[in-house]
């Protein structure tokens, strides 16, 4: 056999990672099925490579009879002593079977068995590789686009950006870097694929793990994020020491590390508010930056109604709902809002209630926004 077939498997597990182990066990695969289809042989066969030599045999593996009635897997008594003077009728024996041209049929089966294994292998080396991104963040470059998809180069891979997962705000050009969070990794018959997502909650997070070291190292905790991707989102945070602000940590120095978020998201605006277990002040912090008189709080229904002055009442809902909206997502309560007016109208609320919540523990990146 020729030498330059090991020196190939050599080469593709140094530069493809595909295991030699797994090489040669095609190989031998290979081997026996050519010798099975061109020289009509019974199944027990097995193919001995030696590397150092390049060289192969074909052994069958036969048994001992006294009178031979299928030569493929029967040698005669005769027979076997002189190979070794102590078999008995019964025992099992290998027999050397390699045929004189078996070299060239060997070598062109071993390429076609070879290639479809060595493909398989790497198609198992991708997934193994891009399996461990799942829920990350990866940087990739637009290789192309259609009505359905935008393909994301990531490496070694060709990902696939459903249009329900793009930005809406967001316009991709071939060539363009990209940051997109890994939604799924599936191994499938036409090998992996990788679905990803520049709308998913998970970015925005990932993000923020990213840009703030606080958060990577656990000291400041990611509780929820509510996202309406490419316009506004709100996330939560919460440290347990109680000398470490946590929206101050995640906002950075003159806000950069908020900026630097903002700006891998087109201008998606994001509020930074504090996380609390007390539901009248995270409701609070969540509808920031409108101001709060008071929160009523149904714990049986899970629901929350929230007072406001009569002129934030535009503020704490928001466009078209959004900041409201937003809120009830982020902190998983259902949030009913009345200005102060309303509220004491409704018997909801007497003078002694009219000072406002403190909302100090929140932060948005663009105030000003709301009240268009």
């Amino acid at each position: 056999m020729n030498s330059q077939l090991f020196d190939a498997i050599d080469y593709l597990e140094e530069e493809k990672g595909i295991d030699k182990d797994i090489l040669m066990e095609a190989l031998e695969a290979a081997l026996i099925s050519a010798y099975k289809k061109n020289f009509k042989s019974a199944s027990n066969v097995r193919v001995d490579i030696d590397e150092e030599s390049a060289s192969l045999k074909v052994f069958s593996r036969k048994t001992v009879v006294d009178e031979v009635e299928n030569n493929l897997e029967e040698i005669s008594l005769d027979e076997a002593r002189e190979i070794d003077p102590n078999y008995e009728a019964d025992d099992v024996i290998e027999v050397e079977v390699t045929p004189k041209n078996f070299g060239r049929i060997a070598a062109q089966a071993a390429k076609q068995v070879v290639t479809q294994r060595v493909r398989e292998a790497e198609r198992g080396v991708i997934f193994s590789e891009y399996a461990d991104r799942e829920e990350d963040v990866m940087t990739g470059i637009i290789s192309r686009k259609d009505p359905r998809f935008v393909y994301v180069n990531l490496g070694k891979i060709e990902a696939k950006l459903a249009e329900s997962e793009q930005m809406p705000t967001e316009e991709y050009y071939v060539h363009d870097r990209l940051k997109v969070f890994v939604t799924k990794v599936e191994n499938t018959s036409k090998g992996p694929q990788i679905y990803i997502s520049r709308s998913h909650p998970g970015l925005l997070k990932r993000l923020f793990e990213m840009e703030v070291p606080e958060i990577y190292d656990g000291t400041v905790e990611i509780q929820s994020v509510a996202r309406e991707a490419g316009d506004r989102s709100k996330i939560s945070v919460h440290a347990d020491d109680p000398e470490i602000d946590a929206v101050g940590s995640c906002v950075g120095q003159r806000g950069q590390r908020i900026q630097v978020v903002v700006d891998e998201l087109k201008g998606e605006k994001i509020d930074v508010v504090e996380w609390s277990e007390d539901p009248v002040v995270y409701v609070s912090n969540a509808l920031s930056p409108s101001k709060v008189v008071d929160v009523l709080v149904d714990e049986e229904d899970k629901a929350t109604t929230v007072i406001v002055p009569d002129y934030q009442l535009s503020l704490a809902i928001g466009k078209r709902g959004q900041n409201a909206r937003l809120a009830a997502k982020l902190t998983g309560w259902k949030i009913d809002i009345k200005s102060e007016s309303e509220a004491r109208e409704e018997g909801l609320l007497t003078d002694d209630d009219s000072d406002e919540l403190s909302d100090d523990d929140a932060y948005s990146d663009n105030e000003e926004d709301l009240f268009e």
